[in-house]
């Protein structure tokens, strides 16, 4: 195969790398704290002994969108959502993970907790506790919890020292090997769900122009593939 090939196939498959991405963003529009995700694409640029350079595209690494999603009230007594900057703080079986999705409810030992079970770290790293017989429960902008007028803790909010360190784990988890900081600005809403801040409208644009742009590089690939063919042909046939 000429280079011509190989440099389409590089990009053929980034491209289908991006609508996965795209179709992954669709389906999880309605997800409570969804991120969007977008690919970046690199290009790698060789100069050849005869003739122009030669380049070639790859898609590298992901990048997750920080825009605010939309916030909506539930009057769910568990319901919590971010305004601004930051990610609630949960315990799983693989680690401390991240989560912009606010929907918790109690477990039976009363713990607050995810709704896969995932405990809800408070500001210093520990479990937070509802007691069962707590009522007229309030949560004030800086995740302060309280029921009764007598506090019960803090909803720790976190955000990673350097973004690029976020890995998306499943439609709303993200882990960090990086540092963890603690969040200043952002504001804790009580009874308030954060939508996912997926755009379908430009998603499935953009969905029509990879994909427009991969079947260009296909028929590109099929008629290189039938020149050399008829190339062979010729050579075996003289």
């Amino acid at each position: 195969m000429e280079a011509a090939g190989y440099t389409t196939l590089t990009r053929q498959s980034g491209l289908l790398k991006e609508m996965q991405v795209l179709a992954n963003n669709i389906a999880n529009a309605s997800t409570t704290g969804y991120r969007q995700e977008g690919l970046v694409f690199s290009e790698y640029v060789v100069r050849t002994r005869e003739g122009p350079s030669l380049s070639m595209a790859r898609a590298t690494a992901h990048n997750i969108s920080m825009a605010q999603g939309a916030l909506t009230a539930t009057g769910g007594t568990f319901d919590f959502a971010i305004e601004g900057e930051g990610f609630f703080l949960v315990q799983t079986g693989e680690g401390e993970r991240l989560t912009r999705a606010g929907n918790f409810t109690t477990s039976a030992t009363g713990e607050l907790v995810t709704l896969d079970g995932h405990r809800v770290l408070d500001a210093g790293g520990a479990p937070l506790f509802i007691p069962p017989d707590a009522t007229d429960l309030n949560v004030s902008g800086d995740g302060t919890i309280s029921a009764g007028g007598r506090p019960l803790g803090q909803l720790g909010l976190v955000t990673p020292a350097d973004r690029l360190d976020l890995v998306r784990e499943g439609s709303a988890l993200f882990r960090t090997d990086g540092e963890l900081v603690p969040v200043e600005e952002g504001r804790i809403l009580h009874r308030f769900l954060e939508n996912a801040n997926v755009d379908p409208v430009l998603q499935f644009a953009r969905m029509v122009e990879v994909q427009r742009a991969y079947e260009l590089g296909q028929s590109f690939l099929d008629a290189e593939n039938d020149r050399m063919r008829d190339a062979l042909r010729a050579f075996t046939q003289s």
